[in-house]
């Protein structure tokens, strides 16, 4: 009995010893059985819809009382935000405005901000490692919220830009069961291009991962977003290396307007341009931008991928449908330069026919579209190659609805360098039908000429093309 005693005794002055010293709450707890969140350095603010813009109340891991105190709603979804690497050390622009579109989007949802911040304005290589550790302490909450709380995994969506994707991808895979869905907005590429894959964003991390690459622009592993496909569906809008609207020009006009207070978003414009394609998708839910499944940039240029047959084409962001298939699927879009980004895609087929056999190459056009509701007019295009007796598909693009098509103006442009060629003959063309798919409503039309035949010319006067009856019409769509 006394020597139970002192067993107790000795025990006793052991937990207190390993309490009061460094991490002693920590051992102890592991011995009496109790969860250890000591290493936790991530933060997680639930943010409000009155206050987009500040961390004003904190869900902490293990203290189950902070979660009632932050008012966090048990029967709505979740979303996480895991912000990337940042130089300044605070949390930029986009932030206030994702949580302010995901609140307008779902007002009774909570919104999570993941604050990593300390370890994200590290050397870049020094916080590209460090999202392992914001992986797992994501992972960590997550877990507790479902085994505390009983929270469905299938609740949660989690969204990730730049190194805070691959963040979001390692919490999905340290997960006691996968999260619905992880949105990857332009996944950091250096370190990350020849990762394998349980240090990097995956298909494996959730049950749904769509991702948004926006900046591929360099060689693979050097460029800002990662080049090749880590979701279920993967987006390239206008082929993800550059995005419209980012250049130098474009900066300097934004300077003078805005002033130097929006100058951070133009030095990662085409990264970030993620974030406001996504944030587009939740403000503008009746007119999501739709993406079309294709091999290549190069084929999708050519206007060879607009069909919606087979999950080949979905929409962008939000409402996106939730397609798994065994490989990614890539996928292309075209978008404006700002918000609204939604455009109109058209696949035109035209055949240059003619008695002589001709070559020109590098050629201008510019076409013009009258529809039911709008026109769209002067769109240049340029064709790397025309010969006669040859068909040549490509993609042109509206920045507005036109409804349905009806009418249509193709212009050849004379060079702007003088050609004493072009000066003494005019190079031309006979057509004598165009034919044209609407990428967003699927329908085809053909467009004949007025004349029969119309002589497209170079450097003169448009030709015009009217809506015209054709049986192939009728034919299945492809």
């Amino acid at each position: 009995m006394e020597s139970k005693a002192l067993l107790l005794v000795v025990l006793g002055i052991w937990l207190q010893s390993l309490t009061s010293s460094h991490g002693g709450v920590a051992a102890a707890s592991k011995i009496m059985g109790e969860k250890d969140f000591t290493d936790i350095e991530s933060k997680f603010a639930l943010r409000t819809p009155e206050d987009t813009a500040e961390d004003t109340c904190h869900l902490i891991p293990g203290v189950a009382e902070s979660v009632a105190h932050c008012h966090f709603n048990h029967s709505s979804k979740t979303f996480v935000v895991v912000h990337g690497w940042t130089v300044t050390g605070m949390y930029e622009s986009w932030v206030p405005k994702l949580v302010a579109a995901l609140y307008k989007r779902e007002p009774d949802s909570n919104v999570i901000v993941v604050d990593w911040l300390s370890r994200a304005q590290q050397h870049y290589p020094v916080s590209a490692g460090y999202t392992k550790l914001v992986g797992k302490d994501v992972a960590t909450f997550i877990n507790w919220m479902a085994e505390e709380f009983n929270y469905p995994l299938d609740n949660v969506h989690l969204l990730g830009y730049s190194l805070g994707a691959h963040a979001a991808g390692v919490a999905g895979s340290l997960t006691n069961k996968k999260v619905n869905r992880i949105t990857g907005l332009d996944p950091a590429g250096p370190n990350f291009e020849y990762a394998e894959a349980p240090s990097r964003l995956s298909p494996d991390d959730a049950d749904f991962v769509d991702v948004l690459h926006t900046f591929t622009r360099g060689s693979p592993g050097r460029s800002i977003g990662i080049q090749k496909p880590v979701g279920h569906v993967d987006i390239y809008p206008n082929g993800g290396t550059f995005q419209p609207g980012c250049n130098i020009g474009e900066a300097i006009r934004v300077i003078a307007e805005r002033g130097l207070g929006d100058v951070d978003q133009l030095v990662k414009c085409s990264h970030e341009r993620s974030i406001h394609l996504f944030i587009d998708s939740l403000l503008n839910e009746e007119n999501p931008s739709k993406a079309y499944r294709c091999n290549s940039k190069e084929a999708f240029e050519k206007g060879l991928c607009l069909s919606c047959r087979k999950n080949r084409c979905n929409n962008l962001g939000y409402e996106i449908n939730k397609v798994r298939a065994k490989r990614s699927s890539k996928m292309y879009l075209k978008t404006r330069s700002q918000m609204p980004y939604k455009v109109f895609h058209y696949q035109v087929k035209i055949h240059f026919s003619g008695t002589e056999s001709d070559t020109q190459t590098n050629q201008a056009f510019e076409i013009s579209l009258y529809g039911t509701v709008a026109e769209s007019e002067n769109i240049p295009f340029t064709l790397p190659e025309i010969s006669t007796n040859k068909t040549y598909s490509f993609l042109i693009y509206t920045e507005v609805d036109i409804g349905e098509l009806l009418l249509m103006k193709l212009k050849w442009n004379s060079d702007s360098y003088f050609s004493w060629s072009d000066w003494w003959s005019s190079p031309g063309f006979a057509i004598e039908k165009i034919r044209v798919k609407a990428g967003e409503t699927q329908k085809k039309a053909i467009f004949c000429s007025r004349e029969k035949v119309s002589r497209l010319q170079k450097g003169k006067s448009s030709v015009v093309f009217v809506k015209c009856h054709d049986r192939s019409l009728n034919k299945k769509s492809g």
